[in-house]
């Protein structure tokens, strides 16, 4: 027996987000403790826990997946705060439009538009 094995947290597809709170996130009749990343080829447990620690590094798999990807939601936290002009280049030159708002802004328009089909990719830090 090779005893508990942690891997990255991965779900391999696009879901809706059911539930935002209490440190994490629930989608896929699964819940997350702490932050997400929704993009094209799944939902991945992201590190960020606040906005200074979002870089181009902390969104390397957005950009990886920029191809597939018109708008990024930035779920910021509980509190609005404005991207940091750095990274909204960063994005420009992916050619993804990014919006920043709070995370339970960002979450609902993520549900929206992943309804309708929408090129669609969300970075949501985890809010209490």
């Amino acid at each position: 027996m090779a005893g508990i094995v942690i891997r990255d947290a991965h779900f391999p597809g696009r879901a809706p987000i059911d539930a935002y709170g209490n440190g994490g996130f629930r989608f896929a009749g699964m819940s997350h403790r702490g932050s997400i990343l929704c993009i094209p080829s799944g939902i991945y447990g992201w590190a960020p826990r606040a906005l200074t620690e979002v870089d181009a590094a902390a969104l390397e798999k957005v950009l990886a997946e920029a191809a597939e990807i018109d708008v990024l939601l930035l779920g910021v936290g509980a509190s609005a705060a404005a991207m940091p002009a750095a990274l909204r280049s960063v994005l420009q030159a992916a050619r993804i439009t990014a919006d920043a708002m709070t995370t339970g802004a960002a979450a609902r328009t993520f549900n929206v538009l992943l309804a309708e089909d929408r090129r669609v990719a969300a970075a949501l830090i985890a809010v209490d």
